[in-house]
């Protein structure tokens, strides 16, 4: 099979674009030409440089493919950044699914669990669950715009799929991007954790779930691919078990991180620059970010491991690529625990 995948450098359009070549299909991925050229070295992949904004260089990455997977997003837990956001995720993913509307192949699109409204232990969010209310952040509303938008075009002919991943640890994390809260916990070891929680998955079983997706998925139909429901406390303390580290102490209380995210917000105003802390930030850190996949697991065959075993293979990846003892731009932990992509 020829498959097209955008954002085949991030955490997991790399891990997608190695299941591939791995069970022998004919790649080709779409790079920005100022894109990271590590992820993808030494791999036999066809390269056409361009972007998912740009629909000529779409088009042409599509020429010759029978499947296409969209990985690639603009992801910001804030509102500065939100005509970046609706160019790339929304008017982006227009394109791509234009793309294989005409080449007329499937299209898996990959958004975010955070597009439903957030569960609870006993009763975790699924494909059903309502999606009512203002979003927290702009990656949210414009990944939500964006299934909207491939809906539609699923209603007029487009053979899609949408797949929604959780918060996603494992191997080839190059940026890094959720990894940051690992190498974070790891050489800072933080006293405190956010109060809410995330729902764990491994990078490499979502990549898996989507290869699934493109044969076994239902037109039109939405996928959770998440894993285990878990506290930050408790995930910080595996985390920091795993790679030799002091546990936090405790979770932060309300106030603390209300008052920073206000800070945040206000330096945004002065300045014009939005801090990492920020309203947005502290809202989605706050929640619990529960999530059932028991439709992935009874059609897709999608199989999470347990966190542990993500975590350890994150943290052997980073320490085997030289990144113990680096933090991608000093980003905070609470950032990375939002969305993990």
């Amino acid at each position: 099979m020829k498959v097209l995948v955008t954002g085949a450098t991030g955490l997991l359009g790399n891990n997608v674009v190695r299941q591939l070549v791995e069970r022998g299909d004919e790649v080709t991925v779409l790079v920005r030409a100022s894109s990271d050229s590590r992820p993808l070295a030494e791999l036999p992949v066809h390269r056409v440089v361009g972007d998912v904004t740009d629909e000529e260089s779409v088009k042409r990455a599509a020429a010759d493919v029978d499947a296409i997977i969209h990985t690639a997003a603009h992801i910001h837990i804030g509102w500065t950044q939100w005509e970046t956001g609706r160019r790339v995720n929304v008017e982006g993913s227009r394109n791509v699914a234009r793309a294989a509307r005409e080449r007329g192949v499937r299209l898996v699109y990959v958004s975010t669990v955070d597009t439903f409204g957030v569960g609870t232990i006993d009763e975790p969010a699924d494909e059903t669950s309502p999606r009512e209310g203002k979003p927290n952040c702009c990656y949210v509303a414009t990944k939500r715009e964006a299934e909207q938008a491939v809906q539609q075009m699923v209603a007029e002919g487009l053979d899609a799929v949408i797949v929604n991943p959780g918060f996603m640890l494992g191997p080839w994390d190059w940026k890094p991007s959720s990894g940051r809260m690992l190498l974070e916990v790891a050489t800072r070891a933080p006293f405190a954790t956010p109060s809410g929680g995330c729902s764990v998955c491994d990078s490499r079983d979502v990549a898996s779930g989507i290869l699934s997706a493109i044969e076994r998925g239902q037109a039109g139909r939405n996928y959770i691919l998440a894993g285990e429901n878990i506290r930050y406390f408790e995930l910080w303390s595996l985390m920091a078990e795993v790679t030799g580290r002091r546990p936090p102490v405790f979770r932060m209380r309300a106030v603390a991180p209300v008052i920073g995210g206000t800070a945040g917000d206000f330096w945004t105003k002065v300045s014009g620059r939005e801090p990492t802390l920020n309203s947005a930030l502290v809202r989605m850190s706050r929640l619990t970010h529960y999530y059932s996949s028991q439709r992935a697991i009874d059609e897709l065959g999608y199989s999470p491991r347990p966190p542990r075993e993500s975590i350890t293979a994150a943290w052997q990846w980073f320490q085997q690529h030289g990144y113990v003892h680096h933090v991608a731009d000093a980003a905070s932990v609470a950032d990375a625990a939002s969305i993990g992509r």
